[in-house]
């Protein structure tokens, strides 16, 4: 996909964040601080990674600012009610940015953490990619606590099938 027009993305982008808010609020604060294994991730170290790595190095890239991620651990908000805050506030301050950023911009230039060279529609949709991705750790997390989680498109896959129109 060849982002072209700030406006829409931006709609667009709000629909990845619905779907992963509709993931989150299933959540139960009991489990925010549990990992499959010691030394991974733990769902809030997830959720405090995609506000952080949103707003402190794909925000800061658009505009040609270095990436200032400095990790997704406890110091940046610990329990329920913070780590929730933290990741709606760190999005509305990079849709500050991005709603500044003009169609022409896109086609611009940034530099990633690793130096390198890339066109600001494509990392925006990398941005996106890696909510979608760390989403979908969340589905797996919260699978394995069982938790009952939201279609991602309103039915669930047993639904799509006694829908379905087999011949």
């Amino acid at each position: 996909m060849e982002i072209t027009n700030m406006e829409n993305f931006l709609e667009y982008y709000g629909k990845i964040r619905q779907r992963t808010n509709r993931l989150i609020a299933v959540i139960s604060p009991k489990y925010m601080d549990w990992a499959y294994k010691p030394g991974k991730f733990t769902i809030a170290d997830i959720i405090r990674h995609i506000a952080a790595m949103e707003r402190y190095m794909f925000a800061e890239n658009v505009l040609g600012k270095p990436c200032i991620y400095s990790g997704c651990g406890k110091e940046l908000a610990d329990g329920y009610d913070n780590v929730i805050h933290y990741f709606n506030e760190k999005h509305e301050e990079s849709l500050t940015i991005f709603k500044r950023l003009s169609d022409e911009d896109l086609q611009r230039k940034c530099l990633t953490p690793g130096n390198a060279p890339i066109t600001i529609w494509k990392w925006l949709r990398a941005m996106a990619e890696h909510e979608i991705h760390h989403r979908a750790q969340l589905y797996i997390y919260l699978n394995l606590l069982d938790v009952k989680t939201p279609p991602m498109f309103g039915l669930s896959s047993e639904e799509v099938i006694q829908n379905s129109q087999l011949k």
